[in-house]
């Protein structure tokens, strides 16, 4: 005789996603009074991911950007350290990956996504070996420092995936942060730098992508636009671009690979009823004003994981967790949402050891500083201490203690 599941635990809210939106609106709840709130998280370290460009650019030690996931769970908050893979949002269950099932009343999703390494052939294979790197994983991001610092000549190759991303500008800073170092020692005439970019602009926002095209020419890059890394051949040393335009193959020899791979929501989030029909990549639906699921109105979506015209940037965090703290304390309450999100997202450009850009914008791409006395347009070295210096403590103390 088949045994019979046992009956779901219940909690008020579900989180799952123990990242920085997930602590992010759980912090801000739990400052609201909310209580019955359970976090759903298999990791024991949290990372603060934004420094990882500047530790592959040899500009801080990776022990800044981790701590203890214990440290940052607020206080009354239940931490399930497990992890989730699947969603029933007609029963508003959740389950894990021990099969246990948890009831709830309004659900927070914030997975985040995950790294596709096999989405590229031969990646998953050669990252982390010989002279293949990317700073989208804590175990390689030491490595692009190494292998940035010990090249004197050669071809360095920078890539950047067709999908969407976190942190859209990464994938390129790290070859401005390695052409500068390599300027500085007197090397950069001896190294050929490739940097491919699927896009038909450096950048989404014309003002910033005018600025980082003087930038790349500085550097005396070679820019392949709407052109994608296809595939790896870690044991020869060689990749493969295709130009998307024009459909042609090329074959490129390189002696330093910075490979950034495909991205998409979780295999449990894409394969699930709340993924968005429209999304490739299987990222869940949400309102992109309010972050509630269009289909299921006490789910609500944030972070890298929502299906949203912006890009996924640890910014774009801090604007969405109070939007869907105050729209789930609304909702609570039986009333409609109360905040709206309008897109905005920060990407911090660094541009060279000590200079930075930081593009603000929103949903229509329109600029909107955070500083509006300073020129946000230029390479500022105290957009680079700001960054360095600043952000971190803001993030830690700040956005995920629900204050900013």
């Amino acid at each position: 005789m088949a045994s019979v599941p046992s009956p779901p635990t219940h909690r008020h809210v579900v989180i799952v996603g123990g990242g920085s939106a997930g602590i992010s609106v759980a912090a801000r709840l739990r400052r609201a009074g909310v209580t019955g709130i359970a976090l759903i998280e298999p990791s024991d370290t949290h990372w603060y991911q934004p420094l990882w460009t500047l530790v592959g650019g040899g500009q801080a030690p990776l022990r800044a950007t981790r701590r203890s996931e214990a440290s940052v769970v607020p206080d009354g908050v239940h931490w399930i350290r497990q992890a989730a893979r699947a969603v029933d949002p007609d029963l508003r269950t959740v389950t894990l990956t021990d099969g246990r099932r948890l009831g709830y009343d309004f659900l927070v999703m914030a997975p985040g996504l995950q790294l596709d390494w096999n989405g590229v052939p031969g990646l998953a294979e050669a990252v982390g070996r010989d002279r293949v790197t990317s700073n989208y994983a804590p175990e390689y991001a030491p490595r692009t420092w190494d292998l940035i610092r010990g090249m004197r000549s050669g071809t360095a190759v920078f890539t950047h995936p067709a999908t969407p991303l976190k942190c859209g500008g990464a994938p390129q800073k790290i070859a401005y942060l390695a052409a500068d170092h390599w300027r500085r020692q007197k090397v950069l005439d001896r190294i050929r730098i490739v940097l491919v970019i699927p896009d038909p602009a450096l950048f989404k926002v014309p003002a910033w992508s005018e600025v980082l095209e003087k930038v790349a020419a500085r550097y005396g890059i070679e820019v392949r636009l709407r052109s994608e890394m296809t595939a790896v051949d870690g044991d020869a040393r060689e990749l493969t671009v295709t130009d998307h335009a024009t459909g042609t193959k090329e074959t490129l020899a390189y002696d330093l690979l910075h490979a950034v791979p495909p991205q998409s929501a979780p295999d449990w989030v894409k394969t699930g009823p709340l993924a968005d029909p429209a999304s490739p990549q299987g990222f869940i639906a949400a309102d992109k004003h309010t972050l509630r699921h269009p289909r299921h109105p006490e789910v609500f979506a944030l972070g890298d994981v929502a299906n949203l015209p912006t890009s996924k940037t640890g910014a774009a965090v801090r604007k969405q967790a109070p939007v869907v703290a105050a729209n789930l304390l609304a909702a609570v309450q039986g009333a409609e949402p109360t905040r709206h999100y309008d897109g905005y997202t920060s990407c911090p450009l660094v541009t060279a050891r000590d200079k930075m850009l930081l593009a603000e914008f929103d949903y229509d791409l329109k600029p909107t500083p955070s500083f509006p006395l300073i020129d946000t347009f230029k390479e500022r070295r105290d957009m680079w201490l700001f960054k360095r210096y600043g952000l971190p403590p803001l993030y830690w103390h700040g956005m995920l203690t629900g204050r900013i």
